[in-house]
């Protein structure tokens, strides 16, 4: 799963019977591919799996201009970002406790992905849905917020003891192994994972 951590929103997922260099190496070309993300913009930060540091991974990354971090060694849940979706997907009621083929999974993670960018309000991201972040429209939605909050506080003040509500306020920045000040690039945006 290649999670863009800003917005949280899955912007790469693969269902496979095994784990591979070749299935990764492919995860990470379609996905840059997909969202046509530009030559050195983009961290990639995985996990220490055998697949993430191949020589495949590694060279795709080299040609794609994709500077890459992992995570510590030994060290299993080292990306709060991944830890905190996959804790989503595996407590959602329609979980089952176990999958009859690698397509009821399929299935299974279609329907919950797109339910999880498209609806889930996530608390990380001022109660927004990952797509509305990700596609750059929660600006407009924060505004819309804005002013619902403030005319309700004009129709009513003593309702909220006579000050104005302010709606969750958005990130600036997410990172998973924070650069020196002086190395913080323009788009923080563009910081994704996987896992």
């Amino acid at each position: 799963m290649i999670l863009d951590i800003f917005s949280r929103y899955v912007v790469g997922w693969m269902i496979a019977p095994q784990e591979s260099a070749e299935l990764a190496e492919t995860l990470i070309a379609d996905t840059v591919a997909k969202q046509a993300i530009a030559p050195g913009t983009l961290t990639l930060h995985a996990d220490r799996g055998s697949s993430m540091r191949s020589k495949p991974v590694a060279a795709l990354l080299v040609d794609l201009e994709v500077a890459k971090s992992h995570s510590r060694p030994y060290v299993s849940d080292d990306n709060p970002f991944s830890e905190a979706q996959f804790k989503t997907l595996k407590y959602r009621p329609e979980f089952p406790a176990r999958f009859g083929c690698i397509e009821d999974a399929r299935a299974h993670c279609q329907r919950f992905f797109t339910w999880y960018n498209s609806e889930h309000r996530h608390s990380g991201i001022g109660f927004m849905t990952p797509e509305v972040v990700h596609y750059g429209q929660a600006k407009a939605l924060l505004r819309q917020r804005e002013e619902t909050l403030n005319a309700a506080f004009l129709a009513n003040p003593k309702r909220f003891k006579g000050n104005a509500p302010q709606p969750p306020k958005l990130p600036v920045a997410a990172w998973i192994n924070p650069p020196k000040k002086e190395e913080l690039p323009g788009n923080p945006s563009e910081s994704s994972t996987l896992n």
